[in-house]
Order: C-alpha cells, then sequence, then structure tokens
C-alpha cells in the first residue's frame, strides 16, 4: 500500500521553495539584467553555481553550516532555537538554494527578451518602478515566469541527494517521495518503489507538458 504522506510533503517543500524563490528572483533577476557594476558576473557565477556542483556538494557544505554544534547552525540555536539540520524548515532553505537558478535564470531570461525600450516608455509616462515592473514589465514576460515556476517546482520535487544529505529520512517530516523510493529499493521491494517513481515520473511529465502547451499556445497569440 503507498503512503501519500512522502508525496504530500514533497508537494509541499516543492510549493513553499517555488513561492519564495519567486519573491526572491524577481528582484534579483532585475538587477541582474538592468543593474550596473563589477559584481553582476561574481553574482551571475554564484546563482548558476548549483546547475555544475554535485548536490552531494552542496548537501555536504549545508549539513555543515546547519550543524548546531557550531558556526551558523550554533547561531540559530542559540538566538532563535532553530535547528535546520533534519528538519523540513532545513529542507526549504537547502531548496531554495539548489533550485535557485531554475528560477533566476528563467526570469532573467524574460526581462532580456523585453524590448530595450519598454522600461523608459512607461517611466516617460509617469508610472513608477514598482507599478512599471509589475503593470508592464512583467505582464510581457508571461511565458518565462510560467516557465520559471514549473521547472522549479517539478526540480525541487524530484530533489534527492541534498534532501537525504540535511534532511535524512524521518517519516512525516524529512521522508519525501524521493527518499522513499530509495528507502524500497533499499529494502529490495521493487514493486512499491516503482509505484512512487512512477507516480513522480507522470507529474513531472504533466507538469512540463503543461508548461510547453500554455507557452505554445502564448505564442500563437502573440504572433501579429
Amino acid at each position: 500500500m503507498i503512503d501519500w504522506m512522502p508525496f504530500w510533503l514533497s508537494l509541499k517543500l516543492a510549493a513553499m521553495t517555488t513561492a519564495v524563490l519567486f519573491v526572491i528572483c524577481l528582484p534579483l533577476a532585475y538587477w541582474l539584467v538592468y543593474g550596473r557594476g563589477s559584481w553582476i558576473s561574481f553574482v551571475e557565477v554564484l546563482v548558476s553555481l548549483p546547475l555544475v556542483l554535485p548536490p552531494s556538494v552542496i548537501g555536504f557544505y549545508l549539513l555543515l553550516a546547519f550543524n548546531p554544534s557550531h558556526g551558523f547552525g550554533a547561531w540559530l540555536d542559540r538566538h532563535f532555537d532553530i535547528r535546520l539540520a533534519f528538519s523540513f524548515g532545513g529542507l526549504v532553505l537547502g531548496s531554495i538554494i539548489y533550485s535557485l537558478p531554475f528560477m533566476a535564470n528563467a526570469l532573467k531570461s524574460g526581462f532580456a527578451s523585453l524590448a530595450p525600450g519598454l522600461k523608459e516608455a512607461s517611466y516617460s509616462l509617469g508610472k513608477s518602478p514598482a507599478r512599471t515592473l509589475f503593470k508592464v514589465l512583467l505582464p510581457n514576460m508571461k511565458s518565462s515566469v510560467l516557465t520559471g515556476m514549473v521547472l522549479t517546482f517539478a526540480h525541487t520535487l524530484g530533489e534527492f541527494g541534498v534532501i537525504l544529505m540535511i534532511g535524512g529520512n524521518i517519516p512525516g517530516k524529512t521522508r519525501l517521495a524521493s527518499i522513499a523510493i530509495y528507502e524500497e529499493v533499499e529494502m529490495m521491494n521493487y514493486h512499491d518503489a516503482n509505484r512512487y517513481a512512477l507516480i513522480l515520473l507522470v507529474a513531472s511529465f504533466l507538469l512540463l507538458l503543461g508548461v510547453y502547451r500554455i507557452n505554445h499556445r502564448f505564442f500563437r497569440f502573440a504572433r501579429p
């Protein structure tokens, strides 16, 4: 019998990670495209670094950072009574770091694809920077926003390495769907592992199918 709790936790983690990353990456992507300064290239490297680093490397350093015995983890424990290692909160923070490039790069591409004079034209009509962002720029990059949100959600939904390193396998707390598959395989229970994997496969396929269909429809209607 399938335990649906790992899927609920995976969906909860993916939704929270996607929402937080959209809030973080919107101003970040805006600055990377429209900002000036020597720091931009350095920040772009940091943003894209999780794409090339093995998940075990990121998970290992996050586990060290979350350790309540020293450093950042000890500071959180001492001042706020927060322990991130082997907790759902730690999974959220780890997923935000690991999935950052999927949201940031999508939004960055969206801003970069806009007409160069669109922002200045909005300013010339007396619109504030915030109103320009939400009323002019974002409506013209809906496809990039949707792509970033779906890719971030799907990537977080299937993440394994970072999750295992910093969350372990605590039922009802950090045992996500990907961890459940690993556990079933370890016990040589391939039947249940296949059912967990098939559900994740179908969910990921439907998510990507949905975003591609919406994007194709958007571009079809956007053509003159």
